[in-house]
């Protein structure tokens, strides 16, 4: 009989084990400086060659100069107004990106045929270089700033689309399955599985499309006529020779660049923390 009801009863782990169980290894402090090494590596190979004389000053200024101008010019001077001005550009093309892009690409995932159907522009697109597309906007909106955001949204929208359409395309088939076995309607399926399922590469879009956008928008900035902006800075002290400036713009472009690469990481963590499960 208590052999029987021993059989009989759920399981469960013993309690030794779980008392014994090792506990989950602590990273070692030194870790959360290793981030660091290759800007700290960068910026002494980059004084050495200055004060070796391997390059001329005039052309790449001492990184302690350079960095002194970009926090001066962020601290209050005319760069903290270019940067904002990128800043806002970058943004508008980007939520014009994710709010047509996102539901877009959902609903051309969700239909196989409707987006096989549109696949060679999407591709053909998104493999053109947006650089070569600025005459064609150019003819559209004009020389404005409609223009940059216009074409840096445009570049953005096709990655957003192509990687919701897939993340939906391959969302897991046993999940949509189960559902399907469960009574779940069409609907059902796409708004409670094939939605969720396509977060996580979504999100993965979402942050190659905001660091495109930020590439897009500084091009423009560049080539197209502009009298504010990072791109416009850049360009305009390479013209005068005002290195210090040009090299403090070139860091802050992508200083905020890395900045938006961090943030999107950090939303996506947090939001589908389900990832890989």
């Amino acid at each position: 009989m208590a052999e029987r009801q021993a059989a009989t009863a759920p399981w469960s782990p013993p309690a030794a084990s779980a008392a014994g169980a090792p506990a989950a290894p602590r990273p070692s402090p030194w870790l959360k400086g290793l981030p660091f090494i290759g800007p700290v590596l960068l910026f002494i190979v980059w004084d050495l060659a200055v004060r070796l004389g391997m390059v001329k000053p005039i052309l790449l200024p001492p990184p302690a100069d350079t960095i002194a101008t970009l926090i001066t010019g962020l601290a209050g001077g005319s760069l903290l107004v270019d940067f904002a001005v990128t800043v806002w550009r970058t943004l508008q093309a980007f939520l014009i990106a994710a709010v047509v892009g996102v539901p877009m690409g959902v609903l051309l995932g969700s239909n196989e045929k409707a987006y096989r159907s549109v696949e060679f522009l999407i591709d053909f697109f998104r493999s053109t270089p947006s650089s070569a597309l600025i005459p064609l906007f150019l003819m559209i909106f004009g020389v404005s700033d409609v223009n940059k955001v216009a074409i840096a949204a445009f570049g953005a929208l096709l990655i957003v689309v192509f990687n919701s359409a897939y993340g939906v395309m391959n969302a897991r088939k046993q999940r949509v399955m189960a559902a399907k076995v469960m009574g779940a309607s069409r609907w059902q399926i796409f708004r409670d599985v094939l939605v969720w399922e396509s977060l996580q590469p979504t999100f993965v879009g979402l942050r190659s499309a905001v660091s495109m956008a930020l590439v897009i928008v500084i091009v423009a900035e560049m080539f197209i006529g502009s009298d504010s902006g990072l791109g416009h800075r850049i360009i305009n002290s390479q013209q005068v020779m005002n290195v210090r400036d040009m090299y403090a713009s070139i860091l802050a472009a992508g200083a905020l660049g890395y900045a938006l690469n961090i943030l999107f990481l950090v939303a996506e963590r947090r939001i589908v923390h389900w990832s890989g499960r």
